[in-house]
């Protein structure tokens, strides 16, 4: 399958470097919307979205012309019925975060509450359009440092403040195959390599076209992505708040039997690089990765392993090559869910195996000690239990993080984490990490603790 991969892929390459290109251009002229987040602030009437999601309803109808002979989903019977049995959303997600590091003098201590609100349409023909706003606002004093906002003596807590298009796209579906164009959430499997941060107050989304095929036993796919809504925006600050570039992501999942599902998937990232930013935030980022992945159930226990090839690709200046590797497994004993797993992110001449579309809090600790691969790689061998207590789910996860290309131990860490669902509208999560360090002299003691209150509308 890794081989079909790799042959295929200047097939697509070129497709999306040239036709893709020809959309990107045109939403460029038409909507600047998606490449300038300060053109996006300026459209503040209703009109002004219509206009924009025309322009991708155009763009979607042409990279969809393929699946013209699919039957139509079932949906509404006009267009005026497709926009008044549409739906509107909205959530609240309040979050109080603390961060004790041992090498700032002053803890962070963040209260953000983000506010979403989204409408969908109805499907109409196939056709589905979907827009989503998001604002973050700090409540009282910033005793944090949110990345823009100028407080450097305080550790960082990445959810800077203000308003943001986090999803506008129009989407075809026929019976097997769907595409849509616009900014979207992809999300890919785990969100080891690709995903959405949904953790941060401000999500990452992609600007792009995808495609998706999947018939019986096998699904395919394939994204082609020319801006990476990041999670420090809607402005530039110490992180630049979009990466521009030529990224296709492409995955095929294929499930020979019931409980069993084989993934390859191809990322080739080419990140345009940004003057004024230190070497990793917005040059070096560029890299081709090959992968596999498997998950399913071996008699009572939950198997999941993955392993990728790694080296430089795009505008990047590095030149390396590294392997990425994981095992990992679960049982239930009784009412708990036990975990154990092995995770392995390499190096090669001194640059470690990146990840920079991750979601990367989900992995290697709640402390986020590692988001940057170390340059002699990292091992990290983890235990985990869940379970319940009433209607309060549990988790807790123990770490230990050694170098995989040198002796060195970068210590362990404890996180912890309780979410009671109140109701289905409204839920608590409190959350803990300790992170003790074994090497001072790189990684400092750090703790933190969340609290978050979300109440969906």
């Amino acid at each position: 399958m890794l081989a079909l991969l790799r042959a295929v892929t200047p097939g697509l390459k070129f497709f999306g470097n040239e036709a893709c290109t020809l959309v990107r251009q045109s939403a460029q002229r038409s909507a600047g919307f998606f490449l300038d987040r300060r053109k996006v602030m300026a459209i503040k009437t209703g009109v002004g979205i219509m206009k924009t999601t025309a322009v991708l309803g155009a763009a979607v109808l042409a990279a969809t012309a393929a699946m013209a002979e699919e039957k139509a989903l079932d949906g509404a019977d006009s267009p005026l019925e497709m926009l008044t049995e549409g739906k509107f959303a909205a959530d609240l997600r309040y979050r109080f975060e603390h961060v004790d590091m041992e090498n700032f003098d002053k803890n962070a201590d963040a209260s953000t509450l983000r506010t979403r609100v989204n409408f969908t349409t109805a499907n109409w023909k196939g056709l589905t359009l979907m827009g989503e706003v998001d604002n973050v606002t700090s409540i009282g004093d910033d005793r944090y440092n949110s990345t823009e906002n100028g407080q450097g003596q305080y550790p960082v807590v990445a959810d800077p403040e203000g308003t943001d298009i986090n999803q506008a796209w129009v989407k075809y579906s026929g019976e097997s195959a769907s595409g849509a164009y616009g900014r979207q959430r992809i999300v890919h499997g785990s969100q080891r390599f690709v995903g959405g941060v949904a953790w941060r107050q401000n999500e990452q989304t992609y600007d792009g076209v995808r495609l998706q095929w999947g018939a019986d036993a096998l699904a395919l796919d394939y994204a082609y992505v020319y801006n990476i809504n990041r999670i420090f925006g809607p402005d530039d600050g110490a992180q630049p708040a979009d990466w521009h570039g030529e990224n296709h992501l492409l995955r095929v999942n294929f499930t020979p039997w019931e409980g069993h599902q084989f993934t390859a998937f191809g990322y080739l990232l080419d990140i345009d690089p940004q003057s004024g930013y230190p070497a990793g935030r917005a040059e070096g980022n560029g890299s081709d990765t090959w992968g596999l992945e498997y998950g399913g159930k071996l008699g009572p226990v939950g198997v999941r392993a993955a392993f990728a090839r790694q080296s430089d690709g795009g505008q990047s200046p590095l030149d390396y090559s590294a392997n990425y590797y994981m095992v990992e497994g679960d049982i239930a004993l009784g009412p708990v869910k036990a975990l154990a797993g092995y995770e392995v992110l390499g190096a090669g001449d001194g640059v470690g195996f990146k990840t920079p579309l991750a979601t990367l809090h989900k992995f290697q600790g709640w402390a986020d000690m590692f988001l940057v691969t170390p340059g002699d790689g990292i091992e990290d061998m983890y235990l985990g239990l869940s379970g319940k207590l009433g209607p309060v789910k549990l988790a807790g996860t123990w770490h230990d993080f050694q170098a995989e290309d040198s002796s060195a131990d970068f210590g362990t860490e404890l996180d912890l984490v309780a979410t009671w669902p109140i109701n289905p509208k409204l839920s608590l999560q409190l959350k803990y990490a300790n992170f003790s360090s074994d090497d001072s002299s790189r990684y400092a003691d750090t703790e933190k603790a969340w609290m978050t209150v979300q109440f969906k509308i």
